[in-house]
């Protein structure tokens, strides 16, 4: 457990807490700190559903300026790699991760929800990508996820523009996956993590990486990856269970194996 971010456990859902006042903002510890508490939820077997969530107030509010301010250029080339492989500890966790948004998302705390499978978003919520107006360009993910998730256009408008885009803006055009009231964000993402808690853990899984890996590659590469993981399935005691149970009428009572 860190200083400013810990892992929840609690029903088969692990919840990556932010809690670094006031913002959340994301520091070298901060970032080190995910990098720890995502590395965690990929290995324990008791979380089959992760929800990333920064509290009633707000989910992250970018990176921390005062900190990034002194760095030099070499500071930066040592330090922006770190950087880009804490977020992606959160991407490549390998089982549904769901941000759950209230107050802002900016910077680098939208990177931080662009590496989440799901974005439930408050109603009164902001999210971003405002770098461009520090003279930089996000360096934490935001150019490669957010173009991949809104497509190219809208995500240079995006970040050449560094505006704040409301909740329903962000779900109009795919940013967020649903909209519902600030005091009901974490609920609404419990809700929505819950369903995977007692499903086949190794299909879901192989979905989840068929998909991410597919969109990295070109269409034949990417058969190729669901070919192997879709064939590798056969191999689970979840397929016996749910193709048995589909012959006999029955519902699938899977064993996460």
């Amino acid at each position: 457990m860190g200083e400013f971010v810990r892992l929840d456990v609690e029903h088969g859902i692990g919840t990556i807490r932010l809690d670094r006042p006031k913002m959340n903002a994301l520091n070298v510890q901060v970032q080190e700190e995910i990098r720890a508490a995502a590395l965690e939820a990929t290995d324990r077997q008791d979380v089959k559903a992760v929800i990333v969530w920064g509290g009633e107030k707000v989910f992250a509010a970018g990176a921390d300026i005062k900190e990034m301010q002194t760095m030099s250029y070499t500071d930066m080339v040592d330090r922006s790699g770190p950087l880009q492989t804490s977020i992606t500890a959160v991407a490549r966790i390998p089982k549904p991760v769901i941000a759950a948004i209230t107050g802002y998302a900016l910077g680098g705390g939208c990177e931080l929800a662009l590496a989440c499978d799901f974005r439930v978003v408050a109603d009164d919520a902001k999210l971003g990508q405002p770098e461009i107006n520090l003279g930089i360009i996000p360096g934490g993910g935001g150019t490669q996820r957010l173009s991949r998730l809104v497509g190219p256009a809208k995500a240079k408008e995006i970040i050449f523009s560094g505006r704040f885009l409301d909740a329903q803006e962000s779900l109009a055009i795919g940013l967020a996956d649903k909209v519902v009231p600030a005091a009901e964000v974490y609920s609404a993402a419990q809700e929505w993590a819950r369903q995977y808690v007692s499903g086949p853990t190794y299909a879901i899984r192989a979905a989840k990486e068929a998909v991410d890996r597919g969109l990295e590659v070109d269409l034949e590469t990417g058969l190729e990856i669901e070919r192997m993981l879709f064939a590798g399935l056969f191999g689970t005691r979840d397929r016996e269970i749910g193709m048995t149970a589909f012959v006999e009428r029955a519902e699938a009572q899977f064993e996460g194996k």
